[in-house]
């Protein structure tokens, strides 16, 4: 039995939200280490195009189809495309499930770092040191699960004040706070001594660095950064209310998102190249075993360190609200259960998931599942398979199941002008599913 269904309360309220949903991790910590190993410049102006070729059209694919049901991804699949569509919907729920038990623990560790920077345990330069305190944290059995409950606390308590209490509510106060944070770390980072190599080096494209590997970066990049394929945007726009300009909210939201990327880039890579680091240098661990070297290195260094800290779990807790909310639609909607019900239970069971996956870092680091720990066999099922099939199956359910009834859709029957919705269409049919099918073949093959 269903209940009386929630909306959005403004559309900037919508639009910060789910902006907030698209803006994670990989934007801060993972887009400046994939431009820096991929040319820079170059790398920016192919992740731009992806974004505008592939991203803005399934963001606005999975928005239509959860406005128009006004359900949860099963349900909403299920209405406006067949049973047999029903399938992608719970694919999405499942992954948005398997998100959050891993990233639950990533983002205890930037709480944990923020306290790292207050106390002085980042306070060198030297890199064994830093990397010292990271594997003492990552591989320690009982902090981690401390650090993750707090912030796994942290996103039910947003989601159990519901729609417009909580989640918007939050969004309105937490994505200006992540942009005036971004800002000053930008601000700091440009007019470091030596920068001006690390910004000429982020925007002259040198195309002699670009090979197919850099196209199936900025693809997959451009494609994880907006959250597509788990659910997440379908729920919100499940929540939008109909006579909503769908393409202008989605285009804002995708502006958005691509922002605070390519900000991200004009906070790390200058820092890098004024602190004598190579671009690129330290992957994914560039965030806590690079990063508070460079930070060590600056005047006020433990101030800009906890600010920087601070955005990245403030960016964590958008995209995580974001899933743990696709989850609880799914038994609000489908089952009736209460909000209050479904989001402790739902951040319980996440939670419990997310003790093997933390401690896949120390006491179960041996454990193996088909050859990977048992974080990174939760973080390739979603990133190599549920993510881009779920962001495939979208693409071809609304540009071939639904067809010509998107393109009224999407412009509320002739109320909105939308001159380039042929375009769209074409795209989810034909040039998505190529970008998305490369995508999944590199992620289970190469």
């Amino acid at each position: 039995m269903s209940v009386a269904r929630e909306s959005w309360g403004t559309r900037i309220g919508f639009i910060m939200a789910a902006a907030g949903s698209a803006v994670g991790l990989g934007n801060i910590w993972k887009f400046p280490y994939v431009a820096g190993e991929n040319g820079g410049g170059a790398f920016l102006l192919i992740y731009i195009g992806c974004i505008v070729l592939f991203g803005l059209s399934i963001v606005m694919a999975e928005l239509l189809v959860g406005r128009m049901a006004q359900r949860t991804p099963v349900a909403a699949f299920r209405e406006v495309a067949g049973r047999g569509w029903s399938l992608v919907g719970g694919m999405g729920v499942v992954t948005a499930f398997i998100i959050l038990s891993f990233y639950i623990v990533v983002g205890g560790w930037t709480i944990a770092y923020m306290l790292y920077t207050v106390d002085g345990a980042l306070a060198s330069t030297d890199s064994a040191s830093l990397e010292r305190v990271f594997t003492e944290l990552t591989g320690g059995t009982w902090m981690p699960l401390v650090y993750a409950a707090v912030f796994m606390a942290l996103v039910a308590g947003v989601v159990l004040g519901g729609v417009g209490k909580g989640i918007e509510r939050a969004a309105k106060l937490l994505m200006p706070l992540l942009f005036v944070i971004l800002l000053v770390l930008v601000a700091r980072s440009v007019t470091l001594p030596g920068a001006g190599e690390g910004i000429a080096f982020y925007l002259t494209p040198d195309f002699s660095r670009v090979s197919g590997e850099t196209f199936t970066a900025a693809i997959g990049q451009a494609f994880f950064s907006l959250s597509l394929g788990m659910g997440a945007m379908l729920t919100y726009g499940s929540y939008m209310p109909r006579d909503h300009n769908l393409p202008a909210d989605a285009t804002a939201v995708v502006v958005l998102d691509t922002l605070i990327a390519i900000l991200a880039g004009f906070m790390v890579l200058p820092a890098m190249f004024a602190a004598g680091m190579e671009p690129g240098s330290g992957g994914a661990g560039t965030t806590f075993m690079v990063l508070p070297a460079v930070f060590d290195a600056m005047p006020g260094g433990p101030i800009f360190g906890f600010s920087f800290f601070l955005l990245l779990t403030v960016a964590a807790l958008t995209s995580a609200v974001s899933l743990l909310e696709t989850v609880v639609c799914y038994f609000v909607d489908e089952y009736g259960a209460s909000r209050r019900g479904a989001t402790a239970g739902s951040a319980l069971v996440c939670f419990l998931i997310g003790i093997p996956a933390s401690l896949s870092f120390g006491l179960m680091s041996d454990v193996k599942i088909f050859g990977r720990t048992f974080f990174n066999l939760l973080d390739f099922l979603s990133s190599s398979i549920t993510l881009p099939l779920g962001g495939l199956l979208t693409a071809l359910c609304v540009g071939w199941a639904l067809g010509p009834r998107a393109i009224r859709a999407i412009g509320n029957d002739g109320r909105i002008a939308v001159p380039w919705a042929g375009v769209w269409l074409f795209v989810l049919r034909f040039v998505a599913p190529i970008g998305i099918g490369w995508i999944l073949i590199q992620g289970l093959f190469f």
